[in-house]
């Protein structure tokens, strides 16, 4: 079930920064409290592949999101601890090294299983041991969440694990929402910052399509 339009879970998770410091990081109180907008995002685990590559690239493009008002989190469901040993691992050994935001460590998964997005396929029980095991591997997809400055939702995404996320769509996203609140405006197909967008109406379509 879609959470866009509904406020962001209001659940505290640890946290890891690039000084081995571990954090209580709350995701709708940060939005609230610091007036900002906020990107989330998921990946599966620590030390394997597509994974740094869509890390570094937030980190490369952190800048640009700091220009939008907007803070950056990543997220999964390992430890703080070994987060920090993976930001302390060089690029060149498959490592995050010099990523400066914080990372979500949501071990206990309550986070990830208010949002929906752990990659469980089902329950099986056992009758002769009267234990219950799930199937799947109960750790995130790469789910993507961007937040507005009063803690709702205005755009979720999930991919599946081989598929690594364009981070350049992002912050068109919130390029369009900005907009948004502050013209009043809907932003139409393929919409980019600079570009003319149009008024909700029948007559605003017809215009816009007419240029």
């Amino acid at each position: 079930m879609s959470l866009v339009g509904k406020q962001f879970p209001n659940i505290t998770v640890d946290a890891m920064d690039e000084m081995g410091d571990t954090l209580k990081i709350n995701v709708l109180e940060e939005a609230k409290k610091n007036n900002k907008k906020v990107i989330l995002f998921w990946y599966p685990k620590d030390f394997t592949y597509v994974c740094p590559t869509e890390i570094h690239s937030f980190q490369q493009a952190l800048s640009k999101f700091q220009d939008k008002n907007t803070i950056v989190i990543g997220a999964s469901c390992d430890t703080p601890e070994v987060h920090f040993a993976w930001l302390n691992t060089t690029k060149d050994n498959g490592g995050i090294e010099g990523v400066t935001y914080p990372l979500l460590a949501d071990t206990n998964r309550n986070l990830a299983n208010a949002l929906g997005i752990l990659d469980i396929e089902g329950e099986e029980y056992d009758e002769e041991q009267d234990l219950i095991t799930l199937r799947g591997s109960n750790v995130t997809y790469r789910a993507t969440y961007l937040i507005d400055e009063d803690g709702k939702i205005f755009h979720e995404s999930v991919n599946d694990m081989p598929l690594g996320r364009n981070v350049s769509e992002y912050l068109r996203l919130i390029d369009a929402y900005t907009h948004v609140q502050q013209k009043g405006e809907v932003c139409p197909a393929n919409w980019e910052e600079g570009k003319d967008a149009m008024l909700a109406t029948r007559e605003g379509v017809a215009t816009y399509l007419q240029n």
